[in-house]
């Protein structure tokens, strides 16, 4: 990636650490070139078909796996099938590269792709917010606490509010400012630190700015946002306020993959509270935050825990 030009303006915090190499993306025949000291997670899709569990429980089997964990889905409308197992290590091996080749003659028969990870790996993301900052504060506590299996390493926003926050974390916190002419060489950057940190996921978390198209592609299904309303309701700016207009009784949250469409992305979670006549919007939107926060942070769990699978236009969730 280009570096931006430095007529965009950009003041960072970067806490004192070690280096480490940025994690592998895994995938395929590569997933497998791992010691084996914890349990994994394997997941795959592929055309549904016949004799795909048994295949694959058969693999585990004959090679003393004990499968700890299996969920299944096979679509009827889209004819692919989803699975996602959770299994433990073999008592004769130190690691998993005696599965890569029965799982290679797997993904040819099957036309399958697949995945495989240990369940402790953390998977690495960056967030995005800009001034309201309940849904982040809620997401970096529960990676404290180790409620999120995740690590953030990075912060940006387009103001400055939460590099405090970030500090206090000990996390790395970029101040991107973005207008309609630097948009460009702003998503650059961002582009940019999310390579340099090997970032597997970006969270939008209440920013409130729409992304170019170019970096929906560049990572596409690997970036979700939260939407403060229970989509395809009320759409776009102030939902709350068209919440309001139209006398609702629920009001909801939505975390969806972003797409170039804007708030039409494939929904991973989606969660409501109940709300009455006499709620005007600052009222409606304090009582949406919370909402909000349980939302995102299911949609980033099940993420990281690889639960998630996209199936076109929506998603299978293995919660």
């Amino acid at each position: 990636l280009n570096r931006t030009s430095s007529c965009l303006e950009s003041r960072s915090y970067i806490p004192r650490r070690g280096t480490s190499p940025s994690p592998t993306q895994l995938a395929g025949r590569d997933s497998f070139n791992m010691a084996i000291t914890d349990d994994h997670i394997l997941t795959l899709t592929c055309p549904d078909k016949p004799g795909i569990v048994h295949a694959v429980t058969a693999v585990f089997a004959s090679h003393g796996h004990n499968i700890l964990d299996l969920q299944q889905f096979s679509d009827p409308v889209s004819r692919r099938f989803f699975m996602r197992v959770h299994f433990g290590p073999a008592a004769n091996s130190a690691t998993t590269e005696h599965l890569a080749e029965p799982f290679e003659a797997l993904a040819a028969e099957y036309q399958m792709a697949y995945d495989v990870r240990p369940t402790a790996r953390k998977t690495r993301v960056l967030i995005m917010v800009s001034k309201i900052g309940h849904c982040l504060n809620d997401l970096l506590f529960r990676m404290k606490t180790g409620q999120l299996r995740i690590e953030v390493p990075v912060i940006v926003s387009n103001h400055p509010d939460y590099e405090p926050l970030a500090r206090s974390y000990g996390i790395e916190f970029h101040h991107l400012p973005v207008t309609k002419d630097t948009k460009s060489q702003q998503e650059a950057q961002v582009l940019e630190l999310a390579q340099q940190h090997g970032i597997e996921l970006i969270v939008l978390a209440r920013y409130m700015q729409v992304l170019s198209p170019t970096l929906c592609e560049a990572m596409s299904g690997r970036i979700i946002n939260i939407h403060h309303s229970f989509l395809p309701s009320f759409k776009g700016a102030k939902p709350y306020h068209q919440a309001y207009e139209r006398g609702v009784k629920i009001t909801g949250a939505t975390a969806h993959f972003v797409t170039a469409d804007l708030d039409e992305g494939p929904i991973i979670e989606q969660r409501v509270a109940r709300v009455d006549h006499s709620m005007d919007p600052k009222e409606l939107a304090e009582e949406g935050s919370n909402v909000e926060s349980q939302v995102l942070a299911a949609a980033v769990r099940w993420y990281a825990d690889k639960r998630v699978f996209l199936n076109g236009v929506k998603t299978v969730v293995f919660a």
